[in-house]
């Protein structure tokens, strides 16, 4: 498939006979990456970014704007941007003074394209009924996919980013390291051989982490591993929450008692969802279509939680009204988008696998928006209101309107000297050697469903726990013990526990990190420091801030 965005691509001016990569006058097709002869094989980067999300963006953006080499590897062409420019355009954020750096520019700037009135098809700025949400301290946090997608190429296109598309980690073979514990190259499902000084896994599953041989979790720690009250199993939790099943609805054959105590620890990750684009407007509106793989059986619980509210209207998803009368749709209610249990194999699962669960949960969803306007099982009146709801028509054209990136909320977890913990994020704990904020409550999707003593379905896993103000994230959360690895960074999927991350796992906050880690690997560079774990923060603090990161609170 074919993108708008104009980015430089690697490329070797053999005919000059010259040995090293110059970049090339912009292109259009994204999926146009470099074969391995076209690569020059003695070619060091500084900085190898491996993952095309904003936070590998923003460490790009930082590598480069210091002088320094930088190349960013995305392993899907189509998903550049990660959710934020795939249909997560309502920004989890509690107190907007907690980002600045690239991060608060990034959000400053789609502002800046609001206030343009050729952006506006439908209203305009100043009426716009999310405004006093959205545009706080010159930002703008609730924005259509598309938007992102615009100040993304923007930054892209500024910094003269040198892009690698649609090139993913050899999974087997793909990290090379040497006696020291220092990864010296990373090579691609093609063969292509890409050497760095410093590396930043920059995705949301950890692979190059995890084939890096650095340890790392999945699932949930017990509370008394690290001495928290919200991981490991919780029944208990929001059991009166809109999120949970009322009483009177008995289980089939599909869902088993739960005999493990809360707080327990398991191996399973928190519920995964599409942040679809939808539109209420006709003529910008794709009506949904009912999938040739459609299974009623995949709704039972639908018609199930209807029958067991007689009269009442339910909604089953979140609409978040973005500009020009688009939503942010998220999971609402006790059965919604997350297809809850079915991705357990996704964060160690190879390239096919994830992508046959990501399609199946494309799937789920598409047939959850058709049974809710067309089944005869669903009243009337939810029918009617479903029926208003299409795919957005100018969004995600190269993908029928569908976004490109599935809301991984949670997958690998590196575990390092470090672990941020629930007590940091309660205040409990500081961390001492802050590169970043973060300010969400403790959050956490459905897990798993299980049946009660009583034989009726619940929700498992549900976690929502205040912060009172924001907190620092250590620069030791973000690289791995020395015995592990000496020049990787990890910013997304850092080390944190379970609960710890339901707060971190915010698109700011990992923007930050990301500028935050190329900051780090950019001071490592100007002093001849080999291994991360040895850059004093004292020399690393000044430098994040100068990018105006915010560091305490």
């Amino acid at each position: 498939m074919k993108r708008f965005l104009i980015i430089a691509v690697l490329f070797c001016s053999f005919a000059c006979g010259k040995k090293d990569i110059i970049d090339l006058p912009p292109v259009v097709d994204l999926d146009s990456i470099p074969d391995p002869e076209d690569v020059d094989p003695g070619q060091v980067f500084d900085v190898v970014i491996y993952g095309g999300t904003m936070s590998g963006i923003m460490a790009a953006v930082e590598v480069v704007n210091s002088g320094k080499t930088a190349v960013l590897i995305n392993p899907v062409g189509s998903s550049l941007g990660g959710v934020t420019t795939n249909g997560l355009g309502v920004t989890d954020l509690s107190n907007p003074k907690s980002i600045g750096g690239l991060s608060k520019e990034f959000y400053t700037a789609l502002y800046t394209y609001y206030q343009n009135p050729s952006n506006w098809k439908y209203g305009q700025l100043a009426s716009y009924e999310n405004l006093q949400r959205s545009a706080i301290d010159g930002m703008m946090l609730w924005f259509e996919p598309k938007a992102a997608q615009t100040v993304m190429r923007q930054f892209l296109e500024k910094y003269k980013i040198v892009i690698i598309e649609s090139s993913r980690l050899d999974l087997n073979k793909g990290v090379n390291k040497n006696t020291k514990k220092a990864i010296t190259s990373i090579t691609m499902e093609s063969g292509l051989k890409i050497k760095g000084r410093f590396f930043i896994d920059a995705t949301y599953e950890g692979d190059l982490m995890a084939k890096a041989g650095v340890k790392y979790t999945v699932g949930r720690e017990s509370n008394s591993l690290y001495g928290e009250t919200f991981n490991g199993i919780q029944r208990g939790t929001q059991s009166t929450s809109i999120y949970q099943f009322q009483d009177g609805i008995r289980s089939g054959s599909d869902f088993l008692r739960l005999p493990f105590a809360d707080g327990t620890a398991d191996n399973k990750v928190q519920a995964y969802c599409y942040r679809m684009c939808l539109t209420d407007e006709p003529s910008n509106r794709v009506l949904i279509s009912k999938p040739t793989d459609y299974n009623e059986s995949d709704y039972e619980l639908v018609f199930s939680h209807i029958n067991n509210n007689p009269g009442k209207f339910l909604f089953f998803n979140d609409f978040k009204k973005l500009p020009n009368n688009k939503t942010d749709s998220n999971n609402s209610g006790p059965i919604s988008t997350d297809y809850v249990g079915q991705n357990y194999a996704y964060p160690d699962g190879d390239y096919v696998l994830r992508e046959a669960i990501s399609k199946k949960h494309k799937s789920y969803q598409l047939g959850l928006l058709w049974t809710l306007a067309n089944h005869p099982k669903v009243p009337v009146n939810i029918r009617n209101y479903y029926k208003r709801w299409g795919l957005a028509k100018d969004e995600f054209t190269d993908n029928g309107n569908w976004p490109n990136q599935l809301y991984v909320r949670e997958a690998r977890r590196m575990i390092s000297d470090y672990v941020m913990t629930e007590r940091n994020c309660l205040g409990i704990n500081q961390a001492p050697f802050s590169v970043g904020m973060a300010d969400y409550p403790i959050d956490s999707h459905v897990v798993q469903r299980y049946v009660d003593e009583q034989g009726f379905i619940r929700n498992e896993g549900l976690i929502y726990g205040r912060v009172n103000k924001p907190y620092g994230i250590d620069y030791r959360s973000i690289i791995p013990s020395k015995s592990d690895c000496i020049n990787l960074f990890v910013p997304i999927c850092l080390s944190a526990t379970h609960a710890a991350y339901g707060s971190i796992r915010m698109e700011p906050v990992f923007m930050t990190l990301g500028q935050s880690a190329a900051c780090a690997a950019v001071k490592c560079l100007e002093l001849n420091i080999s291994s991360i774990q040895d850059l004093a923060y004292s020399n690393l603090k000044p430098r994040l801030e100068s990018r105006n990161v915010v560091l305490s609170y």
